[in-house]
């Protein structure tokens, strides 16, 4: 079996799919037996939908204009120009070039800055699934275990912007395990832990204002219209309530975070 030091450079392309056959399977079994490095190719999972997530913007036609006449002047007709004369020129065409990447990227940079919008109803579904990922890889995803409803709830106090209303504590079917700070996009969650058999589910709450939501009508459950998605073989409902946004996800099958979604929300 291999190691954590042959396993780091493999992490990303296990996350995203990329291993050969075999060296998928020496990844799988190590990852079986190792907390840290599973953490490490969630997160490679993570960065991965984050970067195919970027919006892509189509250049002004400024800006395009000047980037054309810039390549014209720095590449000059082959017959014209002395072999020289021809070489400054591909040096400026590599400078014009260079200039243009550093425009795309200072463009990619700003559109995922906080408070810079652009946020697709699938990307929000993405982060709350790469979100419920790094919770389940985590070694110790509760900061703050479960002695009911009550415990949870206070130890948030100060570390939000928010207080998180959830008032379900939790029962037999689905036992409350802890709490946690996460993050979603650009602002942090309250993230409440639950188990059913042997699945985990993670809980989002969360300011709502700026995200993208889902434009069709939801499906009633109870007294709230919830939205349902899935995404990458996990569930995810999202509903809005009395100014917070909710967000359930996990692997169960959708019946059962329905009857969850519905007991989280009073009936």
């Amino acid at each position: 079996m291999i190691d954590c030091r042959e396993m780091r450079p493999l992490a990303a392309g296990y996350a995203a799919g990329r291993l050969a056959a075999p060296e998928r399977a020496e990844a799988a079994a190590h990852l079986a037996t190792c907390a840290a490095c599973r953490e490490r190719a969630a997160i490679e999972g993570a960065l991965d939908d984050a970067l195919a997530r970027l919006p892509r913007h189509r250049a002004p036609a400024a800006l395009r204009r000047a980037l054309e006449e810039r390549l014209a002047a720095a590449i000059p007709s082959p017959a014209a120009s002395p072999p020289r004369r021809r070489a400054r020129g591909l040096r400026g065409w590599g400078a014009a070039l260079a200039g243009a990447c550093a425009a795309a990227a200072l463009i990619v940079t700003v559109a995922r800055l906080p408070g810079v919008r652009g946020h697709a109803t699938g990307g929000l579904v993405a982060d709350v699934v790469s979100d419920h990922l790094r919770v389940v890889s985590s070694a110790r995803p509760a900061a703050i275990e479960s002695g009911g409803i009550h415990q949870v709830k206070p130890w948030f106090t100060g570390k939000l912007d928010f207080a998180p209303r959830v008032a379900f504590s939790g029962d037999d079917e689905f036992p409350l395990v802890g709490g946690n700070i996460g993050h979603l996009d650009d602002r942090k969650t309250a993230e409440f832990l639950f188990k059913h058999r042997l699945h985990s589910i993670t809980l989002l709450v969360f300011m709502p204002d700026g995200l993208s939501w889902p434009a069709g009508p939801g499906k009633r459950l109870g007294r709230l219209d919830v939205d349902e998605e899935i995404a990458r073989g996990f569930s995810v409902l999202l509903w809005r309530d009395q100014g917070l946004g909710y967000a359930l996800v996990s692997d169960v099958n959708l019946r059962d975070l329905e009857q969850l979604a519905t007991q989280i929300n009073g009936g």
